[in-house]
Formats: structure tokens, C-alpha cells, sequence
């Protein structure tokens, strides 16, 4: 499907993205808040323009994939901070979220999504490498390079992300709240 999709298929391409695109989106809305749907939107260009020169597997194109997501959040990141945006005056109709959202719906189901928001709780480095690692199914020596860290150091702050979210979950079910 890799193959076909770098020689210009259409639909390996469609099925490629099928099969990536909410699991990036999961990754993005932890990692990047509200701007995951811009970043995705960044990544899958920059997938399609390089994709012809890509040489691997699935794992490999899922760590690729990955790896472009963090680039372009960083990027992302960098810009806001040198451009913040200053609203003058009150602008009406700004504070209140749209009705509906649909396309989120249809991707994710009242667990996955309960999962995640659970951990978007944690520090972003955590949140980011859970995601990557348990969520993405993606192996300690790929988070590691993503992330520029050690495999050693990305199992160590999985496990211990597991374990904070474990008695988050606990004192969710104490309260009689639990969200999965």
C-alpha cells in the first residue's frame, strides 16, 4: 500500500490515510490542543510531497508520520510564541463553541475520547509520549528519536504516566465518576 501510494494511487493513499489519520488526530489534540486539525492538515501535505522518497515499512511510515507531526507542533509552537494574537475589543460570538462536531464523532467513540482527554491530564512530555507509545503502538527506540530522548528514559516516563493516570482512574471510580 506504501508503494502504491508513493507511485501516485489515489486510493492507497485514501486507505493510507484512512488508517493513520485518527490515530494522528488522537496524538494532535493531546499534544497541540486546538490546533491538531491545522497540524494534521500540515503533516498529510508534507506526506503527500515527500512520500515518493519515503523507503520503509508500516512501523516505519508510522514513525515518519509521527516524527513530521512533532516538527510541524514545534513549528507551530515557535510562531505563536514570536506572533501572539491580541484581540482588541470585544468580538461577539468568539466565546462559544460550534454546536456540533461531527467529524470527531464519527473517528472516536465516548471511551477513546474519555481516554484521551485522561491523558491530556498529564504534563505535556508525558501526555506526548504515552500517546506515542502505548496509544500509536509505536516502539521505545521510535518514541525515543521523536522525542529526542533515550529509550530507557521513554520507558521510564511511560511507566510512570501509566502509574499517575492508574490513580487518577482509581479516585475517578472513588468518586463514582468514571469516564470509561
Amino acid at each position: 500500500m506504501l508503494r502504491a501510494a508513493a507511485r501516485g494511487d489515489e486510493s492507497a493513499f485514501a486507505r493510507l490515510w484512512r488508517d493513520a489519520h485518527p490515530l494522528l488526530l488522537r496524538y494532535l489534540r493531546v499534544a497541540a490542543g486546538d490546533g491538531a486539525d491545522d497540524v494534521a492538515s500540515e503533516v498529510w501535505l508534507e506526506v503527500a510531497i515527500k512520500l515518493a522518497r519515503f523507503r520503509g515499512n508500516e512501523q516505519d511510515f508510522r514513525a515518519w508520520l509521527f516524527t513530521t507531526a512533532r516538527r510541524r507542533m514545534t513549528d507551530r509552537r515557535r510562531y505563536h510564541a514570536r506572533h501572539p494574537i491580541v484581540l482588541a475589543g470585544e468580538t461577539p460570538g468568539l466565546d462559544h463553541a460550534a454546536p456540533d462536531d461531527t467529524a470527531a464523532e464519527a473517528l472516536e467513540d465516548m471511551s477513546t475520547r474519555a481516554a484521551v482527554a485522561l491523558i491530556a491530564t498529564l504534563p505535556r512530555d508525558q501526555a506526548e509520549v504515552v500517546m506515542l507509545r502505548v496509544v500509536i503502538g509505536l516502539d521505545p527506540v521510535q518514541v525515543a528519536r521523536i522525542v529526542g530522548k533515550r529509550p530507557g528514559t521513554v520507558r521510564v516516563v511511560v511507566h510512570r504516566a501509566l502509574r499517575t493516570l492508574s490513580a487518577r482512574l482509581a479516585t475517578l471510580r472513588e468518586q463514582g465518576r468514571v469516564p470509561l
